[in-house]
């Protein structure tokens, strides 16, 4: 995939305000508002852009625990990883699923309410998943960076 200092330009704009318009986007870009669409259009063909999301502050919704919570898993099933991760998404607090080489193998984000609600969610489900072998529970104090953008 080949993107030009045009595309980089386009997609620094859209990065900095997704909402604006195609028009606002152009003119902010420096291209017509047709060559915008042409090259946004291949950029979403080619994958580069993947579409337009929601961004929830769920602290706003009332979530004030946020706990990430590394496990190694048992390896001795050779669907481990699978069964683990097929429960875990089943989780409605789970907003985030990662998985790792090296002695961490899966990381999960956990939002919940309050201490109380984040206790019967680990005792009820977390420690319910399939394969556990060794969690590490570490609580969120502050988000320093959170950044979806690239250097462009």
């Amino acid at each position: 995939m080949f993107i030009d200092e045009t595309d980089r330009r386009i997609l620094r704009h859209y990065l900095a305000d997704p909402a604006a318009s195609r028009a606002v986007l152009a003119e902010r870009a420096g291209v017509t508002t047709a060559t915008l669409w042409r090259r946004m259009e291949r950029l979403g063909d080619q994958g580069a852009v993947k579409g337009l999301r929601a961004v929830i502050d769920w602290r706003r919704m009332g979530y004030e625990v946020e706990v990430s919570l590394r496990f190694t898993l048992d390896k001795t099933n050779p669907r481990a990883f699978d069964e683990f991760i097929e429960a875990a998404r089943l989780v409605p607090e789970v907003i985030g699923i990662e998985t790792f080489l090296g002695r961490v193998d899966v990381r999960l984000n956990v939002i919940a309410r309050d201490m109380a609600q984040y206790q019967e969610i680990y005792r009820n489900r977390i420690l319910a998943l399939p394969h556990i072998a060794e969690v590490e529970a570490l609580m969120l104090i502050a988000t320093i960076k959170d950044s979806e953008g690239l250097p462009l």
